[in-house]
Parts: structure tokens; C-alpha cells; sequence
């Protein structure tokens, strides 16, 4: 699937992304992606984003992944988790501005740092429908609120975020769908695309 290199503002910060549209002559829903920590070389070329991102796309569904803020060619410095919420918010207006994309059909996913800022912004968010995160950072009751469906994938053999910690934050919630995969350590390489095809299954359904 085609993609096209785009920029965007977030409070001022140009910010780089890549489009994946399918091309139909009908409104599609549509999935923003947050990549893993700019800290530690985490970008929109990650290969769970990456994986994710054309499992979508090859199912009808509009991907946009992009550079948080200080990272490739995206201007700014990292700021914490608040800006790349921000940044997060402003993908996801770019998202809905575009032609072909329905903006009453928004998701957003995340991988670890990214999918904590995907469920921080999008369970929270009226212009998001859904939200799904790979392994993610699960801040103490962030899902306490949770309204709308919730897909949550992790490994049973990370060493980063640890499984119990997931358990945790999910087990009181019945919106959550929680997922575990055998095996699979925090980077999940060579088992992304196992990732992508239960994330976009999820949003298939759910948009």
C-alpha cells in the first residue's frame, strides 16, 4: 500500500507522518499511530508500527503513523508524555481533515510509551472510537474511566513492562480485551505481525 510522507502542527511543532489511504470511492475509518520512546530510539519506522500499519491498510482502514515531537525530522524535544499527548491529538485532527477518511470512525493504537499515550488520550477523547496498545505503559488507574472498547496485546515473556503489571491495571475493567501472547518479549520481533492481524481484527469490528 502506497504511503505518503506528510507534515502537520502540533502547538507550532512541524511534525512529520506517514499516510497510508486506501484508495475507494467510499468514507473509511481511520487509525493513529504512537510509536515506542524517543529516549530510546523509538520512531514511526519501529517494525509493530510498521506491522500494524499495513495490516490496516490492507483492510480498508486509513494509517497514519508520524514522529512524536524531537524525533527524525519532527521538530521540538521530548516533553514527558504531555506534548506527545498533544501531538497525539493533532495527528488524530490531521487524520480526520483528510479526503476519504470518516471522522465519526477514529481509532488509536500505541507500543509501550506510545500505546500509554494512545490510552491517556484516547479513552478520553470524543473524536476517538477506539483504542488498542501493543505492550503498553499503564499508568495507576489511567482505565478507570473506560466507556468505549479497549484492546490491550502483551507478551508473556517481557521483561520491560512486566505482564502482572498489565493484569493489574486491566482485571477490574470488563470493556478491557486483554490478550496475551506466548513467548513473545517486549519487542516482539519476528511475532509482529501477529500483533498487527489481532489489532486490526480489533478494529475492523470496532470501526
Amino acid at each position: 500500500m502506497p504511503e505518503r510522507k506528510v507534515s502537520f502542527l502540533s502547538n507550532g511543532l512541524e511534525l512529520e507522518g506517514c499516510l497510508s489511504l486506501p484508495q475507494t470511492s467510499r468514507l473509511i475509518p481511520g487509525a493513529v499511530l504512537c510509536h515506542p520512546h524517543p529516549l530510546y530510539g523509538g520512531n514511526m519506522d519501529n517494525n509493530v508500527i510498521l506491522a500494524v500499519s499495513r495490516a490496516l491498510a490492507k483492510r480498508g482502514i486509513a494509517a497514519f503513523r508520524f514522529n512524536f515531537r524531537g524525533v527524525g525530522m519532527s521538530r521540538g524535544a521530548f516533553d514527558g508524555g504531555v506534548g506527545e499527548v498533544d501531538d497525539a491529538q493533532a495527528a488524530l485532527s490531521f487524520l480526520s481533515e483528510q479526503s476519504g477518511v470518516n471522522p465519526a470512525r477514529l481509532g488509536i493504537m500505541g507500543y509501550s510509551f506510545g500505546g500509554m499515550v494512545a490510552l491517556s488520550l484516547g479513552i478520553h477523547s470524543n473524536q476517538v472510537k477506539a483504542v488498542a496498545a501493543v505492550s503498553p505503559i499503564i499508568p495507576e488507574k489511567l482505565l478507570a474511566e473506560v466507556t468505549k472498547p479497549v484492546f490491550i496485546v502483551y507478551g508473556t515473556e517481557d521483561e520491560v513492562i512486566l505482564p502482572q503489571t498489565i493484569i493489574k491495571e486491566t482485571s477490574l475493567l470488563a470493556p478491557v480485551n486483554l490478550q496475551a501472547v506466548d513467548g513473545v518479549d517486549h519487542f516482539w520481533w519476528g511475532h509482529e505481525a501477529k500483533a498487527a492481524e489481532m489489532l486490526s481484527g480489533f478494529f475492523v469490528k470496532s470501526l
